[in-house]
């Protein structure tokens, strides 16, 4: 057993119940507790910073419920922009000790361009949102980040762009759907050794 809690943060559209894969197959490896939390709304229209500030609540919950001081984060898709927009802007450094993103539109994603909304407008290559988080200096303090993506993705598009300047480790999987990030064994089984470390 872990002795730090895992949050778990999800995607566009989604919601805590399709972490339960991902959720289960880190249990099964021994990390715990594991957590995952739902964002209102979650389907783009509010903006990133809105979003991250449930992360920042849910996460300080999360260390309160067992006695920790630091907790794990574990952002997919949407959510990992969320989660490091938490780390970055809203006192995060000093929560989170690890920060994993799974296929995260760091750099932005040209799909965001489909919606019209303030969170997809977040998401858009060369947002203003974007270039500030960028523009941090020392956007990670202590937190230890890794990057898991696959170059197959076509909802992050280009896949590079879940990249992150700074992260400890970078694994590009050959895993053939966005979605099955947080499905495929081999994922998972990269997500638990990161948090086991």
């Amino acid at each position: 057993m872990s002795l730090v809690p895992v949050l778990l943060v999800h995607g566009i559209w989604d919601r805590a119940a399709d972490l339960a894969a991902l959720q289960r197959g880190l249990e099964r490896r021994g990390i715990a507790p594991v957590r995952a939390m739902d964002l209102v709304p979650n389907d783009g229209r509010a903006p990133i910073l809105v979003l991250a500030e449930q992360v920042a609540s849910r996460a300080s919950e999360l260390a309160r419920e067992h006695g920790t001081e630091r907790v794990d984060v574990v952002g997919f898709s949407m959510g990992a922009l969320v989660t490091r927009t938490y780390v970055q802007r809203l006192g995060g450094k000093a929560r989170v000790r690890r920060f994993v993103s799974i296929s995260g539109p760091h750099r932005g994603t040209a799909t965001a361009f489909a919606l019209p909304f303030a969170g997809t407008r977040d998401m858009r290559p060369g947002s203003a949102f974007l270039a500030q988080l960028e523009s941090d200096a020392d956007p990670w303090g202590d937190v230890e980040v890794h990057v898991l993506y696959t170059p197959l993705d076509l909802m992050i598009v280009p896949a590079t762009s879940s990249r992150l300047r700074g992260a400890r480790s970078e694994t590009a999987m050959n895993v053939a759907l966005h979605r099955w990030m947080i499905e495929d064994e081999r994922a998972i089984e990269r997500v638990a050794a990161i948090l086991r470390a």
